[in-house]
């Protein structure tokens, strides 16, 4: 029993070490073009570089407006505007503020309101690299009739020369993991929850 025990002990850290390096290896990919969609969402947190990011894919129209999900609420519109460049007229009718996100599942939340509220369906997701997978797959939950395009900011966490060298880099990518495997639980429960009520 005992040898049972360490046995599966040792396929689960092999598995855990092996899926920790892929997804840190597959974490950094280039931005692809987006499609022109609805509109943009990009999360805070993390640089200013995921916010600019949107503004510059608003001003190449990839999407009608723009929504910055989980705004601190100490910052004011216009301190933030200024930071991103943003001028008066394209605030007011381009770009949209969220203050109620506090974490990752209230972006989510939040971006599904507001983009049913605007009837939008389908989105640009900007947000940090080694955060969009976790990012995404909230955001699928919550909106399961959205159709979302990726556009995720490099960041210098996902440098395979750093990550496999720096122990604070390899563990920021591996609490981002874990927390990422969390979510693909909580989303095996809910299949399987919605499973059992179809056969009822």
């Amino acid at each position: 029993m005992g040898r049972l025990v360490l046995l599966a002990a040792a396929i689960g850290v092999i598995a855990f070490i092996w899926g920790f390096w892929n997804f840190a290896t597959t974490v950094r990919q280039p931005a692809e073009d987006p499609p022109r969609a609805d509109a943009i969402v990009a999360l805070t947190g993390g640089s200013m570089e995921r916010l600019s990011t949107g503004v510059r894919l608003l001003k190449l129209r990839k999407g009608e407006r723009l929504f910055i999900s989980g705004v601190n609420r100490l910052v004011t519109d216009d301190e933030l505007f200024r930071a991103l460049n943003v001028d008066r007229p394209t605030a007011q009718c381009c770009v949209d503020l969220g203050r109620s996100a506090e974490d990752t599942l209230g972006n989510a939340s939040e971006t599904a309101a507001w983009a049913r509220e605007h009837h939008y369906r389908r989105l640009i997701l900007v947000t940090d690299d080694y955060h969009m997978p976790r990012a995404d797959a909230e955001l699928s939950l919550a909106m399961p009739e959205a159709q979302i395009y990726r556009y995720p900011v490099r960041t210098r966490w996902t440098d395979p020369r750093l990550w496999r060298s720096d122990i604070m880099a390899a563990s920021r990518i591996g609490a981002e993991y874990m927390k990422f495997l969390v979510i693909r639980g909580r989303e095996a429960l809910i299949g399987m929850t919605s499973s059992s009520r179809e056969k009822q």
